[in-house]
């Protein structure tokens, strides 16, 4: 057996998140308490006792998501449980550089944390949304984004699985998408709800300051292969993952190709180690031979032996 592990990204947040690893392991306690160092806010109250409109900005998001993976892995290492390969959804790339030893985690929140603060930043300073589109093949979306790119940016930001994609860029523009979706044949489109147009050129400046935070950052070469975002393979060079850290907030992650590509390899079976059930739930899309197990609470870290 090679198993994989898959960090999730934005959305796997909910308030409660990482309490009860909190009261129970003293490893869990350390690394929340070392994150609420590094960070300028109580990132610790906000991930056990919300509020919840708190937790869900960028900016407290990307590190709570972060903190909570991390502070699970490295409780399965005591276990003895660890991956032969490791990818992560976006902002879960970070996490999974950490666990791979390319970063350790003081310097893995330092950049998330300034990641976040950019990304929230260049949202504000240009305006852009996301949307889901279900149903059609990424063929039919590029072509939809292309036909309309003179309006506006838009272009698709996520390959999450066979028929599950996101698009990313001007307002105007994606909602006209949305609209060329529907005509397509899309089973549903709808615009979601973020503080900016991720994954786009709209993120360009975010992508210039965080360049900055990078070059700043030792990255390792990592002990186990990762894969990339942006290119869905296997990357063990320090530096290439620098470049690709960077390219990532403005290119498309792709998931499914990522997922493919580890099964193609040879690793199985798959564990989703950080907060939430999204990647599962994605990974029973892509391949349902292939099933992965979500790692993220004090019950399935106590289950471990009934999962592996």
């Amino acid at each position: 057996m090679k198993p994989a592990f898959v960090f999730p990204g934005q959305a796997s947040q909910f308030v409660g998140m990482g309490k009860d690893l909190y009261e129970k392991y003293e490893t869990a306690r350390r690394i929340f308490d070392l994150a609420n160092e590094i960070m300028d806010v109580d990132l610790k109250t906000i991930c056990f006792e919300g509020p919840e409109e708190e937790l869900k900005q960028t900016y407290i998001t990307q590190p709570a998501i972060y903190v909570h993976s991390i502070a699970v892995f490295e409780l399965l290492k005591e276990k003895g449980f660890m991956p032969s390969a490791a990818a992560g959804h976006s902002l879960g790339e970070y996490s999974a550089l950490t666990a791979a030893g390319a970063l350790s985690f003081e310097d893995g929140l330092k950049i998330v944390k300034e990641r976040g603060r950019l990304m929230y930043k260049a949202g504000q300073e240009q305006p852009g949304t996301m949307a889901a589109i279900i149903g059609l093949a990424p063929e039919q979306v590029n072509e939809i984004c292309a036909d309309i790119a003179g309006t506006g940016i838009v272009q698709a930001a996520n390959f999450n699985s066979p028929g599950q994609i996101a698009i990313s860029g001007d307002v105007g523009a994606v909602r006209t998408a949305i609209v060329k979706a529907k005509e397509a044949g899309a089973k549903k489109a709808v615009e979601l709800v973020v503080s900016g147009a991720f994954h786009s050129p709209l993120m360009q400046a975010a992508q210039d300051g965080l360049k900055n935070v990078l070059d700043a950052i030792e990255i390792q070469n990592p002990d186990i292969p990762v894969y990339s975002n942006v290119e869905a393979a296997p990357v063990q060079d320090g530096d290439r993952i620098r470049q690709l850290l960077v390219q990532q907030l403005t290119k498309p992650v792709l998931w499914q190709t990522i997922i493919e590509n580890m099964i193609a390899d040879g690793y199985q079976p798959f564990y989703e180690i950080g907060p939430g059930k999204v990647l599962k739930g994605l990974q029973k899309r892509i391949n349902r031979q292939f099933l992965c197990s979500e790692i993220g609470t004090t019950e399935t870290i106590e289950n471990l032996g009934e999962t592996i």
